[in-house]
């Protein structure tokens, strides 16, 4: 009889939690792709993944509905090696791309079929970075899908002159699902370094559904290197991650790289080098508004993410972000920190920050395009009253030129204690004080690399009185209107 899916316990796993049943997974997914079968877990199993090295690679739909996975992550062979990996069922493709232009929506495409694509100019550095993990920048990047016609999924977001490296592979004609679990991490107790875990789940294939899932963490103590996130998604498109639960780690210190000390961020999601990428109603065990835990999510060089009906600690766009939504979301503590390009509408979300945007100071505090606020609220957590704040003192050059977006508010509610009259702006003085990145006071002599300033600020259906800046010098000809 021809089976119809996969068990570990046809290769010999256990189940009970204390043997080594990672040995047998590898197996049965090694079978499960040869005969492009699902794989499906026992209920009620408690498989067990020890330190050692080994990775199950995955590219068939995997059920772990009612069973429950250790990962123990104590004295791990390889930090680095993920426990379970999508990989993509087809090679790397030859496209030939000699430039980009900023707002570009179309490229030749010979091969017919839709493509994930990473263009790169490694003789131009972005995201040069400032502060206590100052560096020399990354090369200059782009992520997108090229539709079969030549589309592009959205704009270009800057100009490469010459491309030095290229990747494009075909998107999977083929969805899979992974589903259920409960993930739980015996936390590492390494030293406190940028020593990055990554025993996680690493999606590396197109077109996947994740879904039902619990991610616990146990274990932790009062030191231990971060982590990359359980759920990695990297270079690839079309991602869905829905109904899931994930939870934040401990914040650690280490010695950054201006020689002083530093928080390490430690992540349960991470997104880089993506595009079309979604979480929908997912939430996190630890409270978003507990300060020992760092922000749940973070992300590099995405577009067109989407986040809807999430509770999380933090939205954070790294190293830029070329669109993004978040609509009926909740943000604790770390809040909604972005840099980025192009169009980032915020609707019906619920803030809790210092600011109800944080543009990264350590990157310039940079957005080309234009954000758009409805029907929000915000809860102010400090006496800042700057409905976006930034810091760019233009002593800094971070590879690119910094814009300030263009600004719609339609609909928001600032809940706060304030004295009548305390004073509310769409922009704090950016170039006068750092309050959130952990670099020091200063105004510059000189400016040597101005902001440029928004065109256009739009506000109606605001819950108090509003003036554009704190300091409106900064902004002499940007178009301010209240409705």
């Amino acid at each position: 009889m021809t089976e119809k899916f996969i068990t570990y316990e046809m290769f010999g796993a256990v189940g009970d939690g204390m043997a080594d049943d990672m040995p047998a997974i590898v197996r049965a997914h090694e079978e499960a792709n040869r005969l492009h079968l699902p794989v499906k877990a026992r209920e009620g199993a408690t498989y067990y993944i020890s330190p050692k090295k080994a990775t199950a690679y995955v590219q068939t739909s995997t059920d772990w509905t009612g069973a429950k996975i250790i990962i123990d992550d104590r004295q791990c062979e390889d930090l680095r090696a993920p426990v379970f990996e999508l990989i993509p069922s087809e090679e790397p493709v030859a496209l030939d791309i000699a430039a980009l232009t900023r707002g570009q929506t179309e490229l030749p495409n010979p091969t017919g079929r839709d493509l994930y694509v990473v263009a790169e100019n490694k003789n131009h550095a972005d995201y040069i970075r400032k502060g206590l993990n100052q560096d020399n920048g990354h090369p200059r990047t782009d992520t997108f899908v090229l539709f079969a016609d030549g589309r592009i999924s959205s704009p270009i977001s800057f100009d490469f002159d010459e491309i030095t490296d290229l990747y494009a592979i075909p998107l999977e004609q083929e969805t899979i699902f992974l589903t259920g679990g409960e993930f739980t991490t015996i936390a590492n107790q390494a030293e406190s370094r940028y020593t990055y875990h990554a025993r996680n789940i690493e999606i590396r294939r197109s077109n996947v559904d994740v879904s039902g899932f619990t991610h616990l963490v146990t274990g932790e103590i009062d030191h231990g290197a971060p982590y990359r996130g359980f759920i990695s998604i990297v270079r690839t498109a079309n991602v869905t991650v829905h109904d899931c639960v994930f939870t934040a780690h401990f914040i650690y210190w280490t010695i950054g790289s201006a020689k002083l000390p530093v928080a390490m961020g430690s992540y349960d999601i991470n997104i880089g080098h993506s595009a079309n990428i979604t979480f929908a109603r997912c939430t996190q065990t630890t409270d978003i508004y507990d300060n020992r835990y760092w922000g749940l999510m973070g992300s590099n060089y995405c577009r067109d993410l989407t986040f809807e009906d999430c509770v999380f600690s933090r939205f954070d766009a790294h190293m830029g972000v070329s669109n993004c939504t978040l609509r009926r979301c909740k943000l604790g503590w770390q809040c909604l920190n972005a840099i980025g390009n192009g169009d980032f509408l915020i609707e019906e979300v619920d803030a809790y920050g210092r600011a109800f945007i944080s543009l990264r100071g350590d990157y310039g505090s940079t957005w080309r395009g234009q954000m758009t606020i409805r029907n929000s609220t915000w809860h102010p957590q400090s006496d800042n009253r700057s409905i976006i704040a930034g810091h760019n003192g233009g002593d800094h050059y971070f590879g690119y030129d910094c814009y300030l977006p263009d600004v719609v508010i339609d609909g928001l509610t600032v809940v706060a204690d304030d004295a009548p009259g305390t004073p509310l702006y769409v922009f704090n003085d950016y170039t006068a004080t750092q309050r959130y990145f952990g670099m020091e006071k200063h105004m510059p002599e000189e400016i040597k690399y101005p902001m440029i300033p928004p065109k256009t600020v739009c506000v109606k259906n605001i819950s108090r009185p509003v003036s554009l800046c704190e300091t409106p010098a900064l902004m002499p000809d940007t178009e301010y209107t209240v409705e």
